[in-house]
């Protein structure tokens, strides 16, 4: 379990053992399949990145803030830089890669298992772009059609305040290229003006919302100069967001932004048809996988989730799937429907995972809704098993049929 994966957004609240609604141009899908594979192309060579030739152009902006993998200070989310590097690369856009400082850039602790990092951790090419990223300031006089900025609470401090990177997006906004950000990258947008006006004014606009900070930011929460979904209001955008810590993506106008780390390729696959072209199909990554499934559960899919997780378990990432109910157990603060929804997703994995902390919140949840055989029968076989014994006993005793 590492910082930056998808399972560590919901782990924090979750002690794990082992390892859309999406709005485009007013056009509401319900979902979206996406994820795919990027690197660089273009006819110049600027120190430290090779550009080969391609007709599209895309300035990927990473924060330099981070220190020590994110233990001093944190950095970019490297998920959210692979995820949507790669997708340009497969789909021949050229991509050059810029922060602030410029020179080599720290992420926040990631996993190395998941299979786009290592495609990274395999790909020289790749990592010398992280290692020599461009100054912004060397950029201003540059032109891209797009600018896709990489999200992690690193992009909250230095990047809304980096006047060089100001003037890029602005350019690059009054040119009508796409401005793209996922997750905290938003952050970026948030001080920049063309003709005396805020340029996030009444588009619509997503990106880490105020529960999904309280809820897994809690870290470096104090530290914030703000809270995103806050201060995007405040500069006059039209904020929109789906459900925490699953995909949501919205564009409006110019912008394309997405809410989280799992709406990183929902943005990433945005860009490429914006620009023209379409998205070469791909193999969904387990994570992604799940975070849909997810989505098609709260949308009452259960029998057909179930029935997908039976035929085809190894292609997701089943304890992903079971700490997004139990997170939602835990967060559900006694309303029905969402103890409903969060019990109807954690039980879907019961039979292909074991966790003892999952199945107490599951006889908690039953004990709630008035289920109490169920309940009863989960904290016996606890008890059983010699697990959460005394917290097992307690409950049980309460429990009258």
């Amino acid at each position: 379990m590492t910082l930056s994966s998808p399972l560590f957004w919901l782990s924090t609240v979750l002690p794990l053992r082992s390892s859309t609604q999406i709005s485009f141009r007013e056009t509401h899908f319900k979902y979206l399949i996406i994820f795919g594979l990027s690197l660089l192309f273009s006819p110049k060579v600027v120190i430290g990145q090779e550009i080969k030739k391609s007709t599209s152009k895309i300035l990927m902006v990473v924060s330099s803030y981070g220190k020590d993998a994110g233990k001093s200070r944190p950095g970019f989310e490297m998920n959210e830089f692979t995820q949507a590097y790669y997708i340009f690369k497969d789909n021949n856009i050229a991509v050059e890669v810029a922060s602030p400082k410029g020179g080599k850039v720290e992420s926040d602790k990631y996993s190395p298992n998941s299979l786009y990092s290592k495609r990274f951790l395999g790909d020289p090419t790749a990592q010398s772009l992280l290692d020599k990223t461009l100054a912004t300031a060397t950029l201003v006089n540059e032109s891209y059609n797009a600018v896709y900025v990489v999200g992690g609470k690193g992009a909250m401090f230095d990047l809304p305040v980096d006047p060089s990177l100001q003037e890029i997006i602005a350019k690059i906004y009054t040119n009508n290229g796409i401005v793209s950000a996922v997750c905290h990258g938003s952050a970026a947008f948030v001080n920049i003006k063309v003709g005396g006006e805020f340029i996030l004014k009444s588009h619509k606009i997503t990106g880490f919302c105020n529960s999904e900070e309280e809820k897994f930011g809690k870290v470096w929460i104090k530290e914030l100069p703000y809270l995103l979904e806050s201060k995007l209001i405040e500069r006059g955008s039209i904020y929109k967001k789906g459900e925490d810590m699953l995909p949501f993506v919205i564009a409006s106008g110019n912008f394309i932004t997405g809410q989280n780390p799992f709406s990183t390729t929902w943005v990433a696959e945005e860009i490429v048809k914006a620009l023209g072209i379409q998205p070469k199909s791909r193999e969904q990554y387990p994570d992604e996988k799940s975070m849909l499934l997810v989505k098609r559960v709260l949308n009452g899919e259960q029998k057909w989730a179930l029935e997908e997780l039976r035929n085809n378990k190894e292609t997701f990432d089943i304890q992903l799937i079971g700490a997004y109910g139990y997170f939602g157990l835990m967060n559900a603060n006694d309303e029905e429907k969402k103890l409903k929804e969060s019990l109807s997703i954690i039980e879907l994995v019961s039979d292909f995972f074991f966790n003892e902390n999952y199945q107490m919140e599951r006889a908690i949840a039953h004990n709630k809704l008035g289920n109490k055989s169920k309940a009863k029968t989960l904290l016996e076989d606890l008890i059983k098993k010699n697990l959460l014994t005394e917290k097992a006993q307690n409950l049980l005793s309460t429990i009258n049929l």
